[in-house]
Parts: structure tokens; sequence; C-alpha cells
């Protein structure tokens, strides 16, 4: 009399694929992404977008898990609003995992702010990539080594702290314009600009335009 075989143990289920949406504002990009993505096992791109705008749309359309998000988008809504947008829905809206070429640390800053799991440099070997994606997916921060450095050494020597508008601010400034024309490109009174400059001096630690860029730049707290 044989004995009774013990009752097979079920086949796990298959994992749903990650679904991405790829926002970036250059359609050759896209494509590259989407080709080198396809010989990732465990992922589907669900979307595309070319703005920030179109981002938010496509996300809401196709509910992505990761929305892999370039930085500078061209005009209107850049990657840090989009960032923000789809990360204020707390656990039910996407990842969103940063894919830039700029690792300032204004841009690092402003994107972790902005609610973003992950920041990637398109530079990084495909490899890399796809485990930031299954990091994000799985709500684990995902970091460029570079990154992972600059982060470091912000938490060792830590910069000035800057508003997001003092920083928009200082960024103008050290594209070259001037009180007036800064105030006409963020919709502000000039009196405004100047009172946000004085404040920017004073962390700096200077008392001219011309020290306060030198610094910025120095400190990379501008792109």
């Amino acid at each position: 009399m044989t004995a009774a075989q013990p009752p097979a143990t079920p086949a796990p289920e298959p994992r749903a694929p990650i679904r991405l949406l790829l926002c970036d504002d250059h359609a050759v990009v896209r494509a590259g992404l989407r080709a080198l993505l396809a010989s990732a096992d465990g992922m589907e791109v669900v979307g595309e977008a070319g703005s920030g705008e179109e981002a938010l749309a496509v996300a809401a359309r196709v509910r992505p898990d990761v929305v892999l998000m370039d930085l500078q988008l061209g005009d209107g809504m850049d990657g840090v609003t989009a960032t923000r947008h789809l990360s204020s829905g707390g656990g039910d809206g996407p990842r969103v995992l940063v894919l830039t070429m700029f690792d300032t640390d204004a841009d690092i800053t402003r994107a972790v702010e902005a609610g973003a799991t992950g920041y990637i440099l398109k530079a990084e070997r495909p490899e890399e990539l796809f485990a930031a994606i299954h990091d994000a997916a799985s709500g684990r921060t995902a970091l460029s080594a570079p990154v992972a450095e600059r982060v470091l050494a912000q938490l060792r020597s830590p910069r000035p702290s800057l508003s997001e508008r003092e920083r928009d601010i200082l960024q103008q400034l050290a594209s070259g314009l001037g009180n007036r024309e800064i105030a006409r490109v963020l919709f502000i009174s000039e009196a405004t600009v100047k009172s946000h400059l004085g404040r920017i001096y004073g962390k700096l630690g200077v008392d001219t335009r011309a020290g306060a860029v030198a610094v910025a730049k120095e400190q990379r707290l501008v792109p």
C-alpha cells in the first residue's frame, strides 16, 4: 500500500509588470527609452508624454506605477512641478523617478522636496536604471552614485537654506537679468524682487549681485 502523496504546491502567480510612463520633451529620447525598457523583464511602457501637462493627463488615464520624469521640459510646466502634482495624491499616485542629465544641488533638492522617489542620471548603465525602477516601484529610494555623494556632502556641510522663490530669483539673477526683468519673468513686483534679494544676500553672506552669483555657482545652488 503506497503512502499518499502530499498535495502539489501551486505555482506562484506571475507578477504583473511594472507599468511605466515616460516623460521627456525629446521624442527620440522617449523612443530610445521605450526600446531599452522593452528588453527588461517585468516592465511595460504604458504611456508617453512630452510635457508636464501631458504627463498629468496621461498618468490620470493609464495609471502607471512609475513615471520616469525629465526635469527640463521646455516651455510650460517643468518636471519638478509635474512631480509635485503626481506625488500629491499620497499612496494612490505613481512613484516618480527623475531621469535627467543635471545633478546640481538645486535640482536634486527641488526634486526631492517635490516628492520624487529617486533621482537617476541619464549617463547610468541600463542595469542601474532597471534596478532603480524596481526600487522606485517598491517605494525604495533610488539614487545614482554621484547624486548620493552630493546628498551626503550636503548633509556633512549644509548649504544655505533658500526658499523655492529665492532659488527662482537666484537662477534668474545668474542668467544676467535685472530686477525689472526678473519681476516680469516671475510675475511679481520689483519691490518683491528687491526684498527677496536682501534675504538671499544675507543667507549667502554677500552684499552684491556678483557675489551672490559667484557663491551660487560655487556651491551649485543653481543649474
